[in-house]
């Protein structure tokens, strides 16, 4: 039977151009679905942008011209960003279109006909930076204006006529739900964070707006336009032709395996959106995972303190493999993290130059020289080979159940451990001086053959480019790559021809 997994990115804000925390969640999303595929899953992987709103409508008035023109031009700049980052996304989706507008409309009547909306008038503290409500306990006052402890961001007083969403009903069934599914919230820190925040008391939810027009609006009234969450978060299901749930896309894909999200929009997908769903009668996502932020420096990037990090400029100069690396493994998946040059640098030239691409260059030229570039047709393994090679068949399992609970560190340092192996191995094995015992030299080049074939795959979902650059030498195309195909120790056949490969990281020189 076939096999699906359904990943999502945060559909991004289109009020400013893409930053570092838009690249860092998209770039963790593709890792994860580049994963999933060479284990044999068929893979959906959705990103987009949100586009409605008060936010988007100001910015518009701004710079003078109309909404959809603003976020044609801005959306625009997320599409193209996720072509420079590479990914491997199956769809974007824009929340101004017909499709996710005929969804939304959908979940608005079931949950109206169901009597989980009604009419009523909101009044209190609403950041349109956040798109978000806040309680008087949730704000602050610095410097006469108030703000959201969490944010930061400036709130507004709102008196106005509102729909408003029976979310207090759901409290009690939510606990119930995380209780059953224990897994629901990762990392174990936000799941009590969420817990916690439920716990201390829900009130009923403001979920439509009078007060601007950008937005779709309310079926049954069209002076409201409906909350932009509401509205954000329905385009995990309008992208698998929601309403029409008889449809493969739907079938196969919903629920949701994993939806990737800032930490700072945990709530609206752990607490607001599972109860949209469960009083729709809609089965809620598998998991929700709220990583940390990338920060600059020590603070949060945003515009308004001019700290933004431009992913496009590291690419510039660096490159985008090793962005994604560093990115991947130099920040401790879950937590907050910070870019720098220095670690970047450092990072480019002991892991990716010295360790992988050293190695490469090293074991495809002693091959050139001895073999003609050919697998050795004659070898038998010893026990230091047979200790190596069996670490990866040994540990299949425990990789795969890293990705699966997004331990997405341990994944990548059994990486960094089996490259110190494998430079070790062929260091201390010293083929060089084995010319006399010819089967033995060419059983160190098989096993170091076999060894950068093996880490190559394991590496691929977090730099792709230069996995296939390498997987080239020794004919696999990207459609050919099976992650479990690392158990096996036969793959590469006897004596066919190999092929040579350029440098793959130059070292940056540094100044010290």
């Amino acid at each position: 039977m076939d096999k699906y997994y359904y990943i999502t990115t945060p559909i991004y804000y289109p009020s400013g151009k893409p930053h570092m925390g838009h690249a860092y969640s998209s770039i963790i999303a593709d890792f994860f679905a580049r994963f999933k595929r060479i284990q044999g899953y068929k893979v959906f992987y959705l990103t987009g942008t949100d586009e409605h709103g008060q936010k988007i409508q100001r910015a518009a008035e701004k710079k003078g011209i109309d909404p959809k023109s603003f976020c044609d031009e801005i959306s625009k700049t997320f599409r193209n960003l996720s072509k420079l980052l590479n990914l491997s996304n199956d769809d974007f989706i824009r929340t101004t279109e017909l499709r996710h507008a005929k969804s939304v409309e959908n979940l608005w009547n079931i949950l109206e006909d169901k009597n989980e909306i009604y009419l009523s008038k909101y009044s209190g503290w609403y950041s349109v930076s956040d798109e978000a409500f806040y309680s008087e306990d949730e704000i602050q006052e610095i410097d006469n204006k108030k703000t959201a402890k969490t944010s930061g961001s400036i709130v507004e007083w709102i008196e106005e006529e509102s729909y408003f969403f029976r979310l207090s009903k759901w409290q009690e069934p939510l606990l119930k739900f995380y209780s059953e599914n224990p897994k629901f919230i990762l990392p174990e820190s936000r799941k009590n964070e969420v817990i916690s925040f439920v716990k201390s008391g829900l009130k009923d939810l403001s979920v439509s707006r009078k007060s601007f027009s950008w937005g779709i609006k309310v079926p049954s009234n069209k002076d409201h336009v409906i909350y932009v969450w509401l509205d954000a978060l329905t385009n995990y299901l309008s992208a698998l032709n929601y309403p029409h749930t008889n449809n493969d896309l739907y079938k196969n894909y919903w629920p949701a395996d994993l939806h990737l999200i800032g930490k700072d929009i945990l709530r609206f997908h752990a607490v607001y959106w599972p109860a949209f769903l469960l009083a729709a009668n809609i089965p809620p996502p598998k998991r929700v995972y709220g990583h940390g932020w990338i920060l600059s420096g020590e603070e949060k990037m945003s515009k308004s303190k001019g700290n933004i990090l431009d992913p496009l400029e590291i690419i510039d100069n660096y490159g985008l493999d090793p962005l994604r690396y560093y990115l991947i493994k130099e920040v401790s998946f879950g937590n907050d993290g910070n870019i720098s040059k220095d670690k970047l640098e450092n990072c480019i030239n002991s892991d990716l130059a010295n360790n992988f691409g050293n190695l490469c260059q090293r074991v495809i030229a002693f091959t050139e020289k001895n073999l003609n570039l050919k697998i050795p047709k004659e070898y038998e393994f010893i026990e230091d080979d047979t200790r190596i090679l069996n670490l990866y068949k040994s540990n299949i399992n425990n990789l795969i159940d890293y990705i699966d609970n997004q331990n997405l560190n341990n994944y990548v340092n059994f990486i960094q451990d089996q490259l110190f192996s494998a430079n070790k191995y062929f260091n201390d094995q010293e083929p060089w001086k084995k010319k006399s015992d010819l089967k033995r030299l060419n059983t160190i080049i098989y096993v170091s053959l076999e060894l950068i074939r093996k880490i190559s795959i394991m590496l691929y979902p977090i730099i792709p480019n230069t996995s296939l650059k390498v997987l080239k030498i020794f004919n696999i195309e990207e459609k050919d790559i099976d992650f479990n195909s690392i158990k096996s120790h036969n793959i590469l056949k006897k004596n066919t021809n190999i092929n040579k490969i350029s440098i793959l990281f130059k070292k940056i020189e540094k100044n010290d």
